[in-house]
């Protein structure tokens, strides 16, 4: 066999240093395990990256194909090329806005921003967005809002330095078990963990405290903890006076702690021992279970007040989401979809013509907006304002919430699907263009502590398929001559573009080269010089502090709790949520087999029995407003009464959730609906009907993202 050859694991945001070689025979991964040499992993690693690197099951996509006659049918490049770029050229000249793109969080850095140069400059599309949008927004917005710039302040150095580690809305022992092997380590090491979940998850069985708010009420429990610190007193006052803004308007704001605690279902006692627990270095985790809600940013701000008053915003402590696709941070950085690369703000006029210049484009042509998000987009193509759509790496059709009628608008578009495997947008397309994978793919990748890392390839993508760069570039060139050099790009050559043109910005990689990469394997950003390297974030040392605000200091907010957006009733007596499983990852088209069974559903042993007329051969139909969907169901007391839980990793899960968005970020509500039971069939039409909702040939996920 060659030599090992480091790369990054592009599973999950955690950023694992791997090392991989191919086969004697060169044709495929041969081994992959963990780097020891890897700075930010040091040879950690999950058997889900490995074998999901190293031999994936799901159905490769090795042709380009055309639709005909109804069907997808084998086609070469040039006639897929051709086709899909007189389609957008003809889309372009009715209006920009013709085309809407949807990328990825699986794009490598590289990929990703000539996505956004082709889409922002190319074409001028407001309708452009990544599907980190489905995950990541409302926590991005809330670090703007708060901090004036994106990414949380620590790094995995703080792990092990935190005493107190809260898990919010989260389950790292099953989506990120590298990072959770660190925080449980540091717990056995005298520390202590507190989880807050409605849903007895892996994470919460090793709690110290369990914390099980009502669904939707994590504001109004965040804002009770809030008031039962500074009830006891227990505010960093010097740290508040000196580098905060709003702190009156905070308190001002704050409801009493025995009516906070009664909207979120939690007893005070519970509540005072989390404020409790803050007076210790805290590190404070958060997920999608704060993220996917219309109160998402709100949710995530008041997480980081949290922080704030209490002084917990330095080395060993702070707010930390836990990003789940592997390069959502990077996408964030440079795919040009809510900032400029660098973080540049949209709307200002010098990194609007700073970028116009970089690519050499008409400044006119840069849209105005960033557009209306994700699921917005999908409302835009559905009011036939966009004719084409290009999804690249993404599987909006399994992935979004209401899944059926985004499937219905994307079976009336004209539809490029962009992807390495099957999947139910590719089912949609009229034309697919086959993508290569991890150990096929040359660029870098950003972790969820801020580390830029190699991503190389060691095995060349089998039949036809093409990496993502060389593919994006081949339609930009032929839409706009000369956007990018020729093809097959140097993703080196494509890197050191978009780290020049993050110069002098918060999110600084001009110090960045393939060459020290090579070196040193991973480097967090900002790293504005060939031999700097960002640590904790805006702290400057001792008692100095520099927030990207105005001010210079970080900002308290007072939103209040307003409520679920789906309500229960007498129709709709259940509350669904959904989640994820051990050894699977989004919608698991890496990993799912073509005969997989209806999903399983957990139900509370006290709630079935009030249903017992919906149930036959532990099986059930969960309606909600939108779809419904034949389960399997398991009698769990881990989950609460009157809820409804769901695999994510399903496609079936998301024909249900509701569109609803936070008006902050556009991340959409996935976390919460209001459903009811009814008994399914008895036919062998409900087999087929469930088979069918859960084999469809693929998938993507945490909220709908897809894996490469």
């Amino acid at each position: 066999m060659s030599d090992w050859q480091s790369t990054t694991c592009m599973r999950c945001a955690v950023g694992c240093g791997h090392r991989q070689r191919p086969t004697a025979d060169g044709d495929s991964l041969g081994e992959v395990t963990g780097d020891p040499s890897h700075p930010a992993t040091g040879g950690a690693k999950c058997q889900r990256g490995v074998s999901e690197t190293l031999a994936p099951d799901g159905k490769r996509i090795t042709d380009p194909l055309i639709r005909r006659g109804g069907t997808l049918q084998p086609t070469d490049w040039e006639t897929a090329l051709g086709l899909v770029t007189s389609r957008f050229i003809e889309a372009l000249g009715n209006n920009n806005g013709n085309i809407a793109v949807l990328g990825s969080g699986q794009q490598t850095n590289e990929a990703a921003y000539a996505l956004g140069k082709l889409a922002r400059g190319g074409f001028g599309t407001p309708y452009y967005d990544s599907n980190t949008t489905l995950c990541m927004a409302s926590a991005v917005s809330a670090y703007f809002q708060s901090f004036g710039s994106d990414a949380p302040p620590p790094t995995y150095d703080d792990i092990p330095k935190a005493d107190t580690h809260l898990i919010w809305g989260a389950n790292p022992a099953t989506a990120h078990p590298v990072v959770y092997r660190w925080i449980t380590d540091s717990v056995a090491d005298d520390g202590q963990l507190i989880v807050v979940d409605p849903v007895e998850t892996a994470t919460a069985d090793d709690a110290d405290t369990h914390v099980r708010p009502d669904p939707g009420t994590d504001l109004a429990l965040a804002r009770a903890v809030l008031a039962a610190v500074i009830d006891a007193g227990d505010v960093d006052t010097k740290f508040i006076e000196s580098q905060t803004t709003g702190y009156e308007e905070l308190v001002d704001s704050l409801p009493t702690l025995d009516t906070a605690a009664e909207t979120a279902g939690v007893d005070t006692d519970t509540i005072e021992t989390i404020a409790d627990g803050l007076t210790d270095d805290t590190l404070l985790y958060w997920g999608m279970g704060v993220n996917q809600s219309i109160q998402g940013t709100a949710t995530a701000r008041a997480l980081i007040d949290l922080c704030l008053v209490t002084g917990n915003i330095g080395p060993g402590s702070g707010p930390f989401s836990l990003t789940g696709q592997a390069n959502s941070m990077g996408n964030r950085v440079c795919s040009s979809k809510g900032t400029w690369p660098g973080h540049r703000a949209f709307d200002d006029e010098t990194a609007r013509k700073a970028v116009a210049e970089a690519w050499d484009v008409p400044l006119s042509r840069l849209p105005e907006t960033t557009g209306p998000g994700f699921v917005g987009i999908v409302d835009a193509i559905a009011r036939g304002e966009s004719e084409v759509c290009w999804t690249v790496a993404t599987n909006p059709a399994a992935g979004m919430p209401d899944a059926g009628q985004v499937t219905d608008v994307l079976e009336e578009v004209f539809l490029v699907a962009q992807d390495a495997f099957y999947s139910e947008t590719v089912a949609c397309a009229d034309v697919v263009l086959p993508a290569a994978t991890w150990g096929e793919t040359e660029g870098t990748a950003t972790n969820m502590e801020r580390r830029v890392s190699r991503v190389r390839q060691a095995v060349d993508p089998p039949g036809a398929a093409r990496q993502d760069l060389d593919i994006i570039a081949a339609i930009g060139n032929r839409v706009e001559t000369g956007l990018f050099a020729e093809t097959p790009l140097d993703p080196g050559r494509v890197f050191d573009e978009l780290t020049a043109l993050t110069a002098g910005t918060t999110a600084d990689l001009s110090g960045l080269s393939y060459d020290r990469l090579t070196e040193e394997l991973a480097v967090r950003w900002p790293a504005p010089t060939a031999d700097s390297h960002g640590g904790y974030r805006y702290h400057e040392g001792g008692d100095r502090w520099q927030f990207e605000t105005e001010s210079g200091r970080a900002r308290f907010s007072a939103a209040t709790h307003s409520g679920v957006p789906e309500p229960l009733d007498a129709a709709y007596p259940l509350v669904l949520t959904t989640g994820r499983c051990a050894g699977v990852y989004n919608t698991g088209i890496r990993n799912r087999a073509d005969d997989d069974t209806v999903p399983d559903a957990r139900i509370h042993p006290e709630t079935v029995g009030n249903c017992l007329d919906a149930f036959d051969r532990s099986r059930t139909v969960i309606e909600s407003r939108r779809d419904s969907v034949t389960v399997t169901v398991a009698a769990d007391d881990s989950v609460p009464p009157g809820m409804v839980w769901v695999p994510i990793h399903n496609p079936a899960a998301n024909k249900l959730t509701l569109p609803a968005v936070d008006p902050e970020s556009d991340e959409p509500n996935l976390k919460q609906c209001a459903v009811t039971v009814r008994a399914p069939p008895r036919s062998t039409d409900d087999d087929d009907q469930g088979t069918a909702a859960a084999s469809t040939p693929a998938l993507s996920g945490d909220g709908g993202l897809v894996d490469r």
